[in-house]
């Protein structure tokens, strides 16, 4: 098994998704004519107008809100609004900027010391695909006929019927790569390769799993890396992932995992029963069955994989989490302040910090309400702001080692110990006031705390912290000392 190493950086990162057609917008970006209002329901196919350049007038915005690290969906040249139906590998999409409002967002960002991933969708291409677009047009002739898998002729590219040819969840706008054929896994690799090269900071994978291959994905690796070494690769995996994170293939994953475990115990009364986010049951969970979970979670790998884990409660994939919640927003706000205090690097989906709401796709890719500030959740938006700065100012938070300490009833107690810092991590999920004593030798020094959350009052004699009173649906981080 290969020494499994991960980058330095994405220990320190708070990473935000940004779905590039809804975020923001600048006139200076071209546009099309027959796009939908900035605001209106989102359509399946409808464009909303949002651009790179739109997102560069906004990076210090995220960076007051403590955000330094981008991952965007999808933004090369496609005939969808969301963009997995890619054209051209090479060029960024026209209507976000082309490659030059890319070139200008990655110099703004950087200058920020904001990294910026991208969704690298490698597993199918489009109709529009060039390559494809010849064997629509030459058929079995095509010079182009080994990068697709034709089953027979003639090709049924549109209509009701099953496509007559590998495609994605048998879309017949998405048809599957062939990467047995060498030139497809040349293609693949040199756009991952000119990518890193043009200055991103890594990729997330698109449905990786369904190219089956551990060979094609060590060769990306081995590509994407001798690029840049510390260019970041988390693939979209929902489940178990640990074949793919042995050093070899992926850095981290997308942890789905801390949301439905999240949900589970902050919003165990409210949310929807009948909801299943990536397919996935949701299951209400006590403190102990939570604090199970978690421990699950934090040791399916190897702790360099897991403190680089890509943790989020929502995506574009699934409804916002608020939305799950059923409108449970002190579940909401639990959930991000446990986001921010557990290993792996925690992600923001766009707007969830003003309380944007949505079901699933593609209410969930609502546009941000800039010119209507009214509609922001002023509360959460400054919750918000506070637990990144938590996480940012804390040593510990980040880049510590977790230990359970306690689960019982609602409350749930966690460390965090770093070589620098110890951090104590108090939840109280229930809806009445919790008083806790806790042994926390070797976490905490005897005497008078506070705690650098709420500001709570403790005091820790011969290693106890004695009667802390943790109000209803409240948290706690007691540190050691400050240590940034």
């Amino acid at each position: 098994m290969p020494t499994v190493q991960t980058p330095d950086w994405v220990k320190d990162a708070v990473f935000y998704q940004i779905f590039p057609d809804r975020f923001a917008r600048c006139d200076q970006a071209p546009k099309a004519s027959n796009l939908q209002e900035w605001g209106a329901p989102p359509t399946f196919h409808g464009y909303q107008g949002g651009d790179l350049l739109g997102v560069a007038e906004r990076l210090d915005y995220l960076a007051e809100l403590g955000i330094n690290a981008i991952y965007f969906n999808p933004i090369f040249q496609s005939g969808s609004n969301h963009r997995y139906h890619t054209h051209d590998y090479y060029q960024v999409d026209p209507m976000l900027g082309g490659n030059a409002a890319l070139r200008q967002l990655l110099d703004e960002a950087h200058a920020r010391n904001i990294r910026v991933i991208l969704d690298g969708v490698f597993n199918h291409a489009s109709r529009g695909f060039f390559q494809f677009h010849d064997i629509l047009e030459s058929g079995a002739e095509s010079a182009y006929i080994d990068w697709f898998t034709v089953h027979d002729w003639p090709l049924r590219p549109y209509g009701s019927k099953q496509p007559n040819y590998a495609a994605w969840w048998n879309n017949p706008a998405l048809p599957k790569f062939n990467t047995n054929t060498q030139a497809v896994r040349d293609f693949i690799f040199g756009v991952a390769r000119h990518w890193v090269e043009f200055g991103i900071d890594g990729w997330r994978l698109d449905v990786p799993q369904e190219i089956d291959d551990d060979a094609f994905w060590q060769e990306f690796r081995r590509v994407v890396k001798g690029a840049n070494p510390d260019a970041y690769i988390v693939g979209e995996i929902w489940g178990d992932a640990e074949r793919w994170l042995q050093g070899d293939q992926y850095d981290a994953v997308m942890n789905y995992g801390v949301s439905r475990a999240a949900l589970g115990l902050f919003a165990r009364e409210t949310f929807d029963r009948e909801y299943r986010p990536g397919g996935f049951k949701l299951t209400p969970l006590g403190a102990r069955a939570f604090a199970h979970e978690v421990q699950r979670l934090m040791e399916m790998y190897p702790w360099e994989v897991t403190s680089a884990q890509f943790n989020l409660l929502d995506s574009h994939d699934t409804a916002r989490f608020i939305h799950q919640a059923r409108g449970d927003w002190e579940a909401l706000k639990q959930s991000l302040l446990f986001l921010m205090t557990v290993p792996g690097a925690p992600c923001l989906y766009y707007g969830t910090e003003v309380g944007m709401t949505g079901g699933p796709d593609p209410d969930c890719r609502r546009a941000f309400p800039w010119d209507d500030m009214n509609t922001w959740n002023k509360d959460v938006f400054e919750f918000t702001k506070a637990a990144i700065r938590l996480r940012r100012s804390n040593h510990a938070l980040r880049r510590g080692r977790y230990v359970a300490l306690y689960a019982h009833e609602d409350v749930l107690a966690f460390a965090r110990r770093s070589e620098r810092q110890s951090a104590l991590v108090l939840f109280n999920a229930g809806r009445e006031p919790r008083a806790v004593t806790l042994d926390v030798e070797e976490i905490l020094p005897d005497g008078a705390l506070t705690d650098v959350w709420a500001g709570l009052q403790g005091r820790v004699s011969k290693g106890t912290l004695r009667h802390v009173e943790l109000p209803a649906r409240s948290a706690a981080v007691f540190v050691n000392r400050q240590e940034a």
